[in-house]
C-alpha cells in the first residue's frame, strides 16, 4: 500500500509536518539527507519558550525524539528522483523507494559561502552569521561586516544599521550610484572588495581585500545568495520564481496536484517559526484531502 505522504527533508519544516501527520494517524515517512541548515545554528533566541536560546542541533534532536515516539520511519538518504505514479508519486533514493499519495518538499536551501575555509568553525563561534532577522539582536553595538554583491548585501546592511552604528558593506561587485547613496546616507560604509577573503583572528574575523587592505569585524554576515533545493519539484513542472522558490497557494500546494512546499524552499524569509507555520498548514491540507480515516 502506498503511504499517505512522503516528506522530503528533515529540518524544522519537514519534522513538524511529520509530527502533525502522524498525530492525524496518517502513514508518513521522512527521507532526509542529514544536511539541515538549521543544524548549523549555534543558538537561536527566536524559538518561543526557550528564554536562553536553543541550538539548532538540540531543536532537531528534540523533534526527532518526538517523531520516534510517534513511530514515524525515517530514511537517511537523498531523494534523487520524484515522478508521478498510479498511486500519486514515487520517490526514489540510493537503495530504496516509496510511493505516496502526497509529497511534501521541505528541502530548504544551501547558502553560498564567502571565501573562508573555516566558515563552519566561525558559524559555531557566532562570528559568521547568515540571518540578521534571527540574531541581529545579539549583534547590537558590535562592529559588523556584510559581504556580498550589493543586490544581496545592501538590504541586509541597511537592516543591520538599526542595531549598530558600525556597519560596513564589503561589496564583491560594483554598487550603483543609487545604492551607494542610500547606504552612505544611512551611515553604512561601502568598501569595494571584489577579491575579499576572510580569516579568523581570535574572537574576530579579518577581511583581506584589494591586494593587502584589511578590516576586522566582531560579526560578519555573508549575503551571497543561496541555492534553492527545488530541483525535484521543477522536474515535475512546478511553477517557481526566477530564484527557484516554489510558488504555492494558501494551503502550501504547488501547481502540481498532491505536491506541497514548505519552509525555505518556498520563501526567502528563512525563519523556524515560518517553517512551523507552513508545516501545520500543509499537514492539515493533506489530511483533509485524503479519504477519511475511520476506526
Amino acid at each position: 500500500m502506498p503511504l499517505d505522504c512522503v516528506i522530503i527533508g528533515g529540518g524544522p519544516a519537514g519534522l513538524m509536518a511529520a509530527i502533525y501527520l502522524a498525530r492525524f494517524r496518517r502513514r508518513v515517512c521522512v527521507v532526509d539527507a542529514g544536511a539541515s541548515r538549521a543544524g548549523l545554528i549555534p543558538r537561536s533566541h527566536n524559538v518561543p519558550g526557550f528564554t536562553h536560546g536553543l541550538s539548532g542541533s538540540d531543536l532537531l534532536a528534540r523533534m526527532s525524539a518526538q517523531l520516534a515516539d510517534l513511530q514515524v520511519p525515517r530514511v537517511t538518504a537523498e531523494v534523487t528522483h520524484l515522478a508521478p505514479s498510479q498511486n500519486g508519486f514515487r520517490a526514489a533514493w540510493a537503495g530504496g523507494e516509496a510511493e505516496a499519495k502526497a509529497v511534501v518538499l521541505a528541502c530548504g536551501i544551501v547558502d553560498n559561502h564567502p571565501p573562508f575555509e573555516e566558515w563552519r568553525v566561525a558559524v559555531a563561534d557566532g562570528l559568521l552569521r547568515y540571518c540578521p532577522v534571527c540574531d541581529a539582536y545579539e549583534a547590537i553595538d558590535r562592529r559588523i561586516g556584510v559581504v556580498g554583491p550589493p543586490a544581496h548585501a545592501a538590504g541586509k546592511a541597511l537592516f543591520l544599521r538599526g542595531y549598530s552604528r558600525d556597519v560596513t558593506m564589503l561589496a564583491t561587485a560594483p554598487a550603483d550610484a543609487e545604492a551607494r547613496s542610500r547606504l552612505t546616507a544611512a551611515g553604512v560604509e561601502v568598501v569595494d572588495a571584489g577579491d575579499v577573503q576572510l580569516k579568523g583572528r581570535g574572537c574576530r574575523l579579518e577581511a583581506c581585500f584589494n591586494g593587502g587592505n584589511t578590516a576586522e569585524f566582531e560579526v560578519v554576515y555573508p549575503a551571497m545568495g543561496a541555492e534553492v533545493r527545488s530541483r525535484l519539484a521543477l522536474s515535475l513542472g512546478a511553477e517557481h520564481t526566477t530564484d527557484g522558490y516554489l510558488r504555492i497557494d494558501d494551503h502550501q500546494r504547488t501547481s502540481v496536484d498532491g505536491l506541497y512546499g514548505i519552509g525555505d524552499v518556498v520563501t526567502d524569509l528563512h525563519q523556524i517559526s515560518v517553517a512551523f507555520g507552513h508545516a501545520a498548514v500543509a499537514a492539515c491540507a493533506i489530511h483533509s484531502s485524503l479519504p477519511r480515516r475511520l476506526v
